[in-house]
């Protein structure tokens, strides 16, 4: 069956999708930037002053608890969009995730209403994580199963553009603050407004994802009646192969995004000599240069191929990581941007690819599914764990350059799941079992 054979799609709906697919991201990854920029202020808000080690610990604590729940709205939202729909989930998501976040904007003090304001803040963030493993499958698959097949590669990258606007905007967020309000006002009521400006935000991404219609392909899974009664069942018994070459590109992607634009800001001020403003200048015209890049080598990817640029960034990795991290520490501001710069771009060719990729080999039936749970379930393990390893391990070690060899070594996991990959461009998003009577199909068709 051509993919859009039945569908054809305006230039108008196109865009509308695209933004729909976007602004999620962009939300999730705000909220999850200006909680950990505003941490130090959210210890003092919520949790008892006499010890301020211990009111910080507590915070990344429970920053830590919504990443841990993360793999739980996967498996919740990604078989849920199998069965009932990418719009509808992406709805759901959306505004989970903007009641949460008005929801930490709004909590009193510890101050004010005692041991209730950490629980409520608990919840809160309970939420956020809920709905965050909801978000990232949602989205590619709504944005790959909008997205015109010649240029699927381009519309998917728009997905990270969104993550990489929120990361921008949060810095940009406590910029302004910080640079007009004291620091008495900012911990009195000025780290609100982040997030009660997240929540409108959220609701404007709800309004639009409300007026779009599902993806093409979903609506021929509908007509032809072969919507998965056990989409999760069927993901880990036929689809075994896929979801592990997934994990493997997404230990990749964690891995080098929170290392690239979280764990350095750390790095360089504690191993570098760099200044913390240096550290978070550095970092902002990182993502800046990956936002340009991540949807030109989306295009890329359009006309060479997913897997030689997936093949390339693991190699790359593998290659550059480690006489980066010597260009690094020559110190200076010049050598760090060098080299920050240089691990941003092979951070933004995987960003712009491997979304399109792996939503590409997941048959229609299970591909939000897929897509969630392979996503979420290294994202708990990998990315969240960043910090904590590297400094576990330079401190044990002593060598300085470990940071180098982790990027080594998920560039060497990454380059192995991409060699067994089947390159995927051009190809229909609905596979045989999609548009073909299943066992289950012809069951509903005799019971009826």
């Amino acid at each position: 069956m051509s993919e859009r054979a039945a569908v054809s799609i305006e230039p108008s709906v196109l865009k509308r999708s695209i933004v729909a697919g976007a602004i999620g991201v962009l939300v999730h990854w705000f909220d999850w930037a200006i909680y950990a920029y505003l941490a130090t202020t959210i210890a003092e808000v919520f949790f008892p002053a006499q010890d301020s080690t211990a009111s910080l610990l507590s915070v990344f604590a429970v920053f830590a608890v919504s990443f841990a729940i993360r793999p739980l709205g996967a498996v919740v939202f990604g078989p849920l969009g199998d069965r009932i729909g990418r719009r509808k989930t992406l709805s759901i998501v959306i505004l989970t995730m903007a009641g949460a976040t008005l929801l930490v904007g709004v909590v009193p003090s510890y101050e004010s209403i005692g041991i209730l304001a950490p629980i409520l803040l608990v919840i809160a963030r309970l939420l956020q994580g809920l709905a965050a493993g909801g978000e990232f499958g949602s989205a590619a698959t709504f944005l790959a199963e909008y997205s015109p097949r010649k240029h699927r590669g381009f519309g998917v990258s728009w997905l990270e553009v969104g993550s990489l606007l929120g990361f921008l905007a949060a810095s940009l967020a406590v910029f302004v603050l910080t640079a007009t309000l004291s620091e008495e006002d900012v911990t009195a009521w000025g780290w609100r407004i982040p997030f009660l400006l997240a929540a409108p935000l959220g609701v404007i991404g709800f309004y639009i994802r409300q007026k779009i219609e599902d993806t093409p392909e979903f609506r021929t899974l509908e007509e032809t009646d072969n919507l998965p009664d056990a989409p999760l069942k069927e993901l880990f018994t036929r689809n075994r192969r896929p979801l592990t070459q997934m994990c493997g590109i997404e230990i990749m992607m964690h891995v080098t995004f929170y290392v690239v634009l979280v764990y350095l800001v750390t790095y360089q001020t504690q191993h570098i000599g760099l200044s913390e403003g240096g550290a978070a200048l550095a970092s902002t015209i990182t993502s800046i240069v990956a936002l340009v890049l991540v949807p030109l080598f989306g295009a890329l990817s359009d006309r060479v191929g997913r897997k030689p640029l997936l093949i390339g960034s693991g190699v790359a990795l593998v290659v550059a990581s480690y006489p980066l991290f010597l260009i690094m520490q020559a110190g200076g501001m010049a050598a760090v941007l060098v080299s920050q710069i240089g691990l941003g771009v092979i951070l933004a060719l995987i960003l712009g690819t491997h979304a399109v990729a792996m939503a590409e080999i997941f048959p229609t039936r299970v591909r939000q599914g897929g897509l969630s749970i392979g996503y979420n379930f290294t994202a708990a393990l990998f990315a969240g764990t960043v910090p904590y390893v590297l400094t576990y391990l330079i401190a044990e070690t002593g060598v300085s350059l470990m940071p180098a060899f982790y990027l080594m070594l998920v560039g060497a996991v990454g380059l192995a799941a991409a060699v067994t990959l089947k390159e995927t461009v051009g190809s229909s998003l609905l596979a045989d079992e999609d548009v073909s009577e299943t066992s289950e199909t012809v069951e509903k068709k005799t019971a009826g």
